[in-house]
């Protein structure tokens, strides 16, 4: 008892004011200090519209008035029967077909020739990643000019080696797959600064093995050094086709789905059902059912790489 007494006595707690000062001083409030503006900010143009968008794709929404009557599942049975949206998944498709390998594979070769010791070598890996620092604005300006029809250069060059001429941007056949070059050129950057950090992390302990044992160059490449590019190559498929998916800038700039929507993708359909016909109800729907379908494809390219990736210890 006596004990208590003295040390009540003679210990005294902290009042609180000295909790509060204790409380702001620690590393814990510190840190959520500058955390809680990019929370918040994440909150507020994140979490927030996906919400909202979510709860819209099951009303009959134009954001022109106030009326927002619930409609169930009706936006997501109107998608059933669209016959847009269907060849907006076609043309989706096909286009992520086309770009995630074009880009992969333009994007490994130029690697594989730029990791190697030669004169202006940082000059050539600037230029590669140059395409990545273009805005999509000048790409696709450059782009339209070189694919004219009338004054292109692509056009002008098949002249001179006696090809027919093409409609290009102006052909339902072609347009999209002009797209998908273009995209290719844009996004090759990307894949090469990828691929040459994988090369450059590639023992050279397994490739002088390999020499030793008979192995040509094609054979160590396609034997030793691609299965150690996995990695790399799984990330890139996964980024790369969740980016191919949200097509949307290239096609506003150049064709704006046309012509006879043959490069009308999920997103610009979206965007046509938001913003020019305000039916955001609708459009939310569109915009749940290609979150959907990107979960889908990326869980099936993980599941798949895990029998493909080799992780080195």
């Amino acid at each position: 008892m006596a004990a208590n007494s003295v040390a009540r006595a003679g210990v005294r707690r902290p009042g609180r004011a000295g909790l509060v000062r204790r409380a702001l001083d620690s590393e814990q409030f510190n840190g959520w200090a500058f955390v809680t503006p990019g929370v918040a900010l994440i909150l507020l143009f994140g979490a927030v519209p996906i919400v909202w968008s979510a709860v819209t794709s099951f009303q009959k929404s134009t954001l022109l008035g106030s009326s927002t009557p619930f409609v169930g599942l009706s936006n997501y049975r109107q998608m059933v029967h669209d016959p847009i949206v269907a060849q907006a998944i076609q043309h989706t498709l096909i286009y992520t077909a086309i770009f995630v390998p074009g880009t992969m594979i333009v994007g490994l070769f130029l690697a594989v020739a730029m990791n190697r010791k030669i004169r202006f070598i940082s000059f050539y890996r600037t230029a590669a990643y140059a395409t990545m620092a273009i805005s999509t604005i000048s790409e696709a300006i450059v782009f339209i000019w070189l694919f004219d029809p009338s004054y292109g250069i692509v056009n002008y060059v098949f002249d001179k080696v006696g090809l027919p001429q093409q409609q290009f941007l102006n052909s339902p056949s072609e347009a999209l797959y002009v797209i998908a070059v273009m995209t290719i050129w844009g996004w090759t950057g990307f894949a090469v600064v990828v691929y040459l950090a994988a090369l450059q992390g590639v023992p050279q302990t397994l490739l002088e093995a390999a020499a030793i044992d008979g192995c040509g160059p094609w054979r160590t490449f396609r034997k030793v050094t691609l299965p150690l590019l996995s990695p790399a190559s799984l990330f890139l498929a996964v980024w790369l086709t969740i980016n191919a998916l949200q097509l949307f800038d290239e096609v506003y700039l150049s064709t704006q789905g046309g012509p006879l929507n043959a490069t009308t993708v999920l997103v610009y359909y979206l965007y046509e059902q938001a913003f020019q016909n305000f039916n955001f109800g609708y459009a939310s729907a569109i915009a749940y059912f290609l979150f959907l379908i990107t979960i889908v494809i990326t869980v099936i390219q993980f599941w798949a790489g895990r029998r493909f990736t080799y992780y080195r210890s």
